[in-house]
């Protein structure tokens, strides 16, 4: 079971030992979360450049459909390689990922208007924001809700695709409001489940690449949660 309270005085070790774990952590969840951002801010960057430099063009074109699987290949292969690759091939993969993702999330400017997106943004990155906090912080082990949570996460998937033939607004909308409980239960998970992973013994490749892993799990839960309330509340042009 993961070590959900990292934060809590370890019973019979010196004071300063204990302050050594939390800085230590501190200093994980931080990079953790700049690689995030770091993400998610160069998706948004290339979604609108993409979107400004291309127009429809792109949209119409079957070069799209590359854009859409290379992120999904691209994310498995991190996943599967990531105890064998250095830190910063990681690093760069996780990169190239968030602005292949950022290619295919460009088409969403051609659906929503501006003004709905920035607004829906902002309102995942309080939601996101306060979930992942109060992940880190409680002192509740989450972990007997994983099972829940993946096997709605699969749930979502199976009905997306199945949605791609019957193309119900109903479907949609009820994928939606599940996808937003699932991927704000995961935010709240994977931080705690994060935190967990940290240890003071871990060498500086090991240490990386959890910060990497970590911020990709991060990043998905924010960007998933991010398209799905945009479906809920985004403006259609």
């Amino acid at each position: 079971m993961s070590n959900y309270d990292r934060n809590a005085a370890i019973p019979g070790a010196p004071a300063d030992r204990t302050s050594a774990v939390d800085a230590g952590l501190r200093a994980h969840m931080l990079r953790v979360y700049n690689y995030m951002a770091i993400g998610v801010g160069l998706t948004g960057l290339v979604a609108m450049l993409t979107y400004r430099l291309t127009g429809p063009a792109l949209l119409q074109s079957p070069i799209m459909w590359v854009f859409m699987l290379a992120p999904l290949a691209l994310v498995f292969f991190i996943s599967s390689r990531i105890n064998t690759l250095s830190v910063e091939a990681a690093r760069l993969l996780f990169f190239v990922y968030a602005a292949l993702v950022g290619l295919s999330l460009s088409t969403i400017f051609h659906v929503y208007t501006g003004v709905s997106i920035t607004r829906v943004f902002f309102i995942s990155a309080a939601a996101f924001g306060s979930l992942s906090i109060w992940g880190y912080t409680t002192r509740r082990d989450m972990s007997g809700f994983g099972t829940f949570l993946v096997m709605g996460l699969i749930g979502i998937v199976i009905a997306s695709l199945v949605n791609l033939f019957l193309r119900s607004s109903g479907l949609d909308w009820i994928i939606s409001v599940v996808g937003v409980g699932v991927f704000a239960g995961l935010t709240a998970y994977d931080t705690q489940r994060i935190k967990g992973m940290y240890d003071s013994n871990d060498d500086a490749v090991s240490a990386g690449r959890k910060a990497v892993t970590g911020a990709l799990s991060l990043y998905l839960n924010f960007i998933n949660l991010f398209m799905m309330l945009l479906r809920l509340a985004g403006n259609r042009r």
